[in-house]
Parts: C-alpha cells; structure tokens; sequence
C-alpha cells in the first residue's frame, strides 16, 4: 500500500483541489482519450465538438471554485502544474470568444463555454460527489464518446471503471509499486518503526527511494517547499479584494506589518508564535483564493496548514535546517497516506474535517517529529489535531473557499502546533489511537448530510447570506 509524498503534494492553482486542479485534469485526460483513438466510432469520422457537464458538488459550487473556467482551461490544453495563473482570464476570454478550441496535437473543436460546458444541479452521478462528464460529437452533432470521470479530492482523478475498482479493493493508494515499508494504518507503521528501528520519515523515504533516486527525492521535495514558502510570501506582498463578489479584503499583509513592528519593538507578546502561524495560513489561502499556485496539503482548500506550520518551524526554532523540513513533509505524508486510504481528505465527500482536519494532522505529525518526537508521539499529535476537527461541515459562503476557509486553516494551524506540544511532552501513550480517529472521520462523513459536505446548501453558506 503505497501513496507517494507526490501524490500527496501537488503543485497547481486554486482555488480548489477538487473544483479546480481536478476538473482540469480531467479536460486533459479526455483530450488524450480523443488523441488515442481506443474507442470504436464510424470509419472516417472524426471529433468536431467537444461539450462537458458538471454534477453534484461541482455544480453546485463549481463557479465559485473556478471548476468551469478550469475544465476550459484542462481542454486549452493546460496543466494545474504548468498554467501561468496570470494568463489564465485571457485563455478563458479568447475561447469564449472564438467558441472553439485548439489544445496543443489536436485540430481545432467547436466549443462554446456558454452551451457545451452545463452545470447540472439536477443529474447526480453515483459514484462521487464530484462528477463530471465529457462528450466528443461528429459534425453532424452525433455523439462518439462520453467519459465519466471524478474529482476524489486533494487533484486525483479517477474515471468511472478506476473508481469501481477502487471501491471493490477498499483502498485509493496507488496500485503496483512495492515497498519495504508497505504500512496501510497506523498500528501497522508504529509495528514497523518498532521492529527497524526507523522514524517514520525514515521509512518513508526509503519506501519513496524504492522508486527514485535520493536525489530525485530531494529535488522534488525541495521543490515542494519551495513552492509553498512562494505561495506565502506572495500572500504577504498582496492586498486588495479577492475576487468572486464576496468582496472579502485580504488581510494578512496588513497583519504582517504589525506583526513586524512588534518584533522590531522586542515587547513581550504571549500570543506572537500563534499570530504568525494565522498569518502564515491566512496568505496561502488568501493566494489561493485569488487562483494563484498553491501546493495540495493535503488539499487547496487546506493548502495553508501545513506551510504555516513549516515556516513556523523556521522561524521559532533555531534548530530548524534543510533536511528537517524534508523529515516534515516526508512525516506528514505518511499519515496524510494513512488518512487518505482508510477515510478521505475531499470536503464533498466528508466536509472539512477530510480537508483542515487532515492538514492539522499531517502538519501535527510533521512538527511532532523535527522537535525530536518517537514514532509513537507523532502518532499522537495526529491524533489529537484529527480528534478536534471531527465532524467540522464544508460550508463555503457563496461556493468561494474564502469564509470560513482561509480562518479555519490558521485555526487549523494553531491546532496543530498545540497537538505537538502536548503529544511531545509524553511519552506516546494516549486513550484513543490514530486509527479510531481515521475510522470516526469516515463514519461521520457518511452519516453528515449533504448540505454541509461542498454544496454550499447548509451552514455559514445560507446563515450569513440571511442575515
């Protein structure tokens, strides 16, 4: 059972891992189908027109989340990876207004955003709260080809026959690839960390190095840090009104100033580490929210937790140096694996306590272990960051993941440096194990309604418009 710490952490836009980074992928995937001719269709006929629905979740909060720019984006031919966010309106505009699309190795289709791209409210599709479909026609507007596929959360994709094969195995990891370390709960990898001797960052490198080099390994998660240390730091140079008509004004700029002037005044200030944490979080998903690059941890909505953490880290610990803030992320992988595989991180599948709740913990973990934590005690920070976000709804006002969702990842933060903390100055023993708690998130995501898992039906998104 293996999920890489790159499946794990993506680099992309927001600002959503499901709504955005998904549905792109999806695009894409579809366009490569088209390319690949592995379907049957008449002898010389070929594609002239490209339309796509999306359904449940993604209708729902689709335009809030950008899900329909980011399917025309996917069929332009780009990437969450490689899409230059400031270009992104203008590829939006020009298609809109030549109705017809030209991705890169196909020929142009007709495509007109305002007819060949639906929002369905009323056509779920079974298998996942975030569904789409894909339709290829001929010219005579016949239908050749139609693919469903689902955005599960945190950029995966699946299509309709991968996700019935992920439900007959009970598991979403990644099939075919072979570890010395092949953990797939918590008990069996505090087993094997008991029995080698390994920290847990130790047995997730050597599981990742299986299949790369040490030194691809480290690039990449370089790169990763990279990344979400770039995402803070252009949150903390922007100010203004984050779009979507909310006309939520960034603030973390402005807090950071402050916050600067009183570390230059060297005054005493109790609450100093827990106000940088907020702003550190508050910048990435502030970026976020304006569709700026981002990085998945576990998710975009939650993409804030997990860097405020590691910066936090860097900036209050004189310790803290490079191959710590890889132990960080190689740790929170493999319990954000751990979570991912046995219950969820998608907010439309178990609402946030699958996104900030899991971002809490994997942070939790992270910071557990670079202070010096056994295997067991950073067991036990993730537990406790997961324990207290249970049940928590994803409730976006107006589909935007601006309120609650940029507070809840700094509170998300604060959470977890508090689960380290505590779980650090004992001794690993604690009542309720990693598992239990994994295993509570999935049932209560089950039993939760639908109004409150990403559909902005429930919550703050229909309170704070009424009052």
């Amino acid at each position: 059972m293996f999920l890489s710490v790159f499946d794990l952490f993506k680099i992309g836009i927001g600002p959503s891992s499901s709504h955005t980074m998904g549905p792109m992928t999806a695009a894409r995937r579809f366009l490569d189908e088209i390319l690949a001719g592995d379907w049957p269709r008449p002898a010389g006929v070929k594609v002239d027109r490209i339309g796509a629905s999306l359904h449940g979740s993604l209708a729902y909060t689709g335009i809030g989340h950008g899900s329909d720019r980011a399917v025309i984006l996917g069929l332009a031919g780009e990437t969450p990876q490689t899409v230059d966010p400031d270009e992104a309106d203008g590829i939006v505009a020009h298609i809109g207004a030549e109705k017809r699309i030209s991705p890169p190795g196909h020929p142009s289709y007709r495509f007109d955003p305002a007819k060949d791209l639906v929002l369905d409210r009323k056509t779920p599709l079974t298998g996942h709260a975030n569904g789409m479909a894909f339709y290829a026609y001929d010219a005579s507007d016949r239908l050749l080809l139609k693919r469903i596929y689902y955005s599960i959360g945190g950029g995966f994709v699946v299509s309709e026959e991968e996700l019935q094969r992920m439900k007959a195995k009970g598991s979403v990891t990644t099939e075919g690839k072979k570890v010395p370390y092949p953990f797939k709960n918590a008990v069996e990898m505090l087993a094997m960390a008991a029995k080698s001797g390994l920290s847990i960052a130790e047995m997730k490198r050597a599981n990742e190095e299986k299949h790369m080099s040490r030194e691809e390994l480290d690039t990449g998660l370089d790169a990763i840090w990279s990344a979400m240390k770039g995402c803070i730091d252009r949150g903390l140079s922007q100010d203004g009104v984050m779009p979507g008509g909310l006309k939520v004004r960034r603030r973390a700029r402005q807090l950071h100033d402050k916050l600067q002037e009183q570390w230059q005044q060297n005054r005493p200030n109790p609450l100093l580490a827990n106000d940088w944490l907020s702003i550190y979080a508050m910048a990435v998903n502030e970026e976020n929210a304006a569709g700026g690059r981002v990085v998945t941890a576990p998710t975009n909505g939650a993409a804030g937790t997990l860097p405020a953490v590691l910066r936090y880290w860097l900036h209050f610990h004189p310790e803290a140096d490079q191959p710590s803030i890889r132990d960080f992320l190689l740790t929170a992988a493999a319990v954000g694996g751990i979570i991912k595989s046995n219950a969820s991180i998608s907010g439309a599948e178990v609402g946030c306590q699958g996104e900030v709740g899991s971002a809490s913990a994997m942070a939790a973990a992270g910071l557990c272990a670079v202070m010096g934590g056994t295997p067991e005690q950073v067991e036990n920070a993730a537990e406790i960051a997961l324990e207290h976000h249970l049940g928590m709804t994803c409730d976006p006002v107006g589909g935007l993941v601006q309120v609650p969702c940029i507070e809840r990842n700094a509170l998300g933060a604060v959470k977890a440096v508090t689960a380290a903390s505590l779980a650090i100055k004992g001794d690993g023993t604690h009542f309720v194990p990693l598992d239990a708690a994994i295993e509570t998130m999935r049932q209560t995501g089950l039993d939760m309604s639908e109004k409150y898992k990403e559909t902005s039906l429930g919550g703050l998104a229909v309170n704070v418009v009424e009052c």
